[in-house]
């Protein structure tokens, strides 16, 4: 039997050879930008395919290691099934080292190996037993890229390591890949690259990109610039997208089956959501963040500012700011936002849960979740939230409207005016359905964008007291027309008050 198809990333500090060690592996240099061969340092992700001894072949995503860079790197490591952690042996274990092996670790990537490189200007000892503190359950090998020593031992040890790891392709599913790039082909049209996380891809195959909602439809599928009639999850991938300019699809969006089911154990089809139940972990006790505090969640290729709220335990609630594409089961990561570090990750537990804040029955239920269990048919209550929209069964809504929903879903605190959108009967549909709210009386703002900002601006404002229309343009960073819009919609729902040039809370609200 064909083992399954793997993807296997890169990790580890600036200048430790990662891409040098790549170029060694592959004979691909995957610094294809000119500022990365001018300057030396990889900048983007790279990619490479990488045959083992046994004629296995691998994918390969070649990360940068710059300090600055983390949000790419974990862009690209969401969709690996095993590390090539590389440590110098003239610099050993680095900060950078360590949040990449943090990183990992939140995205609870676990198989791989240690590579230490320079091996030939350096004793690797102190690298080595580094590192096997660091990555104890990692086979390491000491490796020089320019003379090739231990080259062919390095390709032994990712053999072993890959023989034990199962692959996503009996995972069931169906098609969801992260874009990590989207650009043109002249003569082809849009073409997207990503790891294929879940099902298969093949020409003729209709897709959806999410949160956007544009449909397209599969006009040939690549694996490392080879044409391939079907393309298996775990293998790095790219799609040529027929009826999709290139201008409505980016890094972050999700490729998924139209109309399909897209998860796992009866998991529901992907959507954008701006809430997430998960259970979370974290780098360390002084890590944890506080109730209330405002994080960045990457998931897949995106990422988002969110509030985070205290469930119980280990549980939380991450109230986004943008919209996430998540499946329970999926692995997050945790950073701070200033400065930025990463501080843990952890498990989304319900992709799409109501707003709620802690209790008894929130922990246990999240702790079924956690152990499998199939849901109750009792949910916790929603916490009130001003206006009251009552929770109904979801209204029909047409194709029409469900593209308008996905552009609003799109364009958070910032939407286009309806006279940009021209779509008066979709938006009367989304108000009907409770998933658009009239700010002004020129714009529509999605529901759940709008729960975010005022989330945002109750904790603004009862950590400050009052604010000006200056201060939660900043705070929400947007435009000042749109602050003053949202502001005039809140004053409006009685959640504040103006008094001169500031905005203060017409009443206190319970926490939660």
């Amino acid at each position: 039997m064909e083992p399954p198809p793997l993807t296997l990333g890169t990790a580890g500090h600036i200048d430790h050879g990662k891409t040098a060690l790549v170029r060694a592996l592959t004979g691909v240099d995957t610094d294809r930008l000119p500022e990365e061969r001018e300057r030396g340092i990889s900048i983007e992700l790279g990619y490479a395919p990488l045959a083992l001894p046994s004629g296995r072949r691998l994918s390969v995503v070649d990360v940068p290691g710059h300090e600055r860079l983390v949000r790419t790197m974990v862009a690209g490591a969401t969709g690996i099934d095993l590390f090539l952690m590389v440590v110098a042996a003239d610099d050993g274990v680095m900060p950078q080292t360590r949040e990449h092996a943090a990183v990992l670790e939140a995205l609870g990537v676990r198989a791989g190996v240690v590579a230490v490189t320079k091996a030939d200007v350096a004793d690797p000892a102190r690298a080595l037993a580094e590192s096997a503190e660091l990555l104890p359950g990692a086979e390491a090998v000491a490796v020089s890229a320019p003379t090739g020593a231990g080259i062919d031992a390095l390709r032994a040890a990712l053999e072993r390591a890959a023989a034990a790891l199962p692959g996503r392709s009996g995972g069931g599913g169906g098609l969801r890949l992260h874009v990590d790039r989207a650009f043109t082909v002249r003569g082809a049209g849009t073409v997207v690259t990503g790891t294929l996380w879940s099902g298969s891809a093949a020409a003729g195959d209709a897709v959806e990109v999410l949160p956007r909602g544009r449909r397209a439809r599969v006009r040939s599928v690549q694996v490392h610039d080879e044409p391939v009639e079907r393309a298996a999850a775990g293998q790095r991938v790219a799609l040529n997208l027929a009826g999709l300019a290139v201008a409505d699809v980016a890094r972050g969006d999700v490729v998924v089956a139209a109309g399909a089911p897209g998860g796992t154990g009866g998991a529901t089809r992907p959507r954008a959501t701006y809430r997430i139940d998960a259970a979370l972990e974290w780098a360390s006790p002084e890590a944890r963040p506080r109730g209330g505090a405002r994080v960045a969640v990457h998931h897949g290729t995106r990422e988002s500012p969110a509030r985070i709220a205290e469930l119980g335990g280990r549980y939380f609630q991450l109230r986004l700011e943008q919209p996430l594409v998540p499946l329970p089961g999926d692995r997050l990561v945790i950073r701070s936002l200033a400065p930025p570090d990463t501080l843990g990750g952890g498990v989304v537990l319900d992709a799409a849960p109501r707003r709620h804040g802690p209790s008894r029955d929130v922990v246990a239920r999240l702790a079924r979740l956690e152990r499998g269990e199939a849901e109750t048919p009792a949910a916790p209550a929603p916490e009130p939230s001003p206006p009251p929209r009552a929770e109904t069964a979801p209204t029909p809504l047409s194709p029409a409207a469900l593209a308008v929903e996905a552009e609003l879903q799109a364009a958070g605190a910032e939407p286009p005016l309806d006279a940009e959108l021209d779509a008066s009967a979709e938006l009367a549909a989304l108000r009907a359905a409770g998933r658009a709210v009239r700010v002004g009386r020129t714009m529509h703002v999605h529901a759940e964008a709008l729960d975010a900002v005022r989330e945002r601006l109750v904790a603004l404002l009862e950590r400050e007291g009052e604010a000006s229309l200056a201060r939660v343009r900043d705070e929400l960073g947007t435009s000042r027309k749109y602050a003053q819009a949202l502001l005039e919609h809140f004053d409006g729902e009685k959640l504040t008050l103006r008094r001169g040039e500031v905005r203060v809370l017409r009443r206190r609200r319970s926490a939660g």
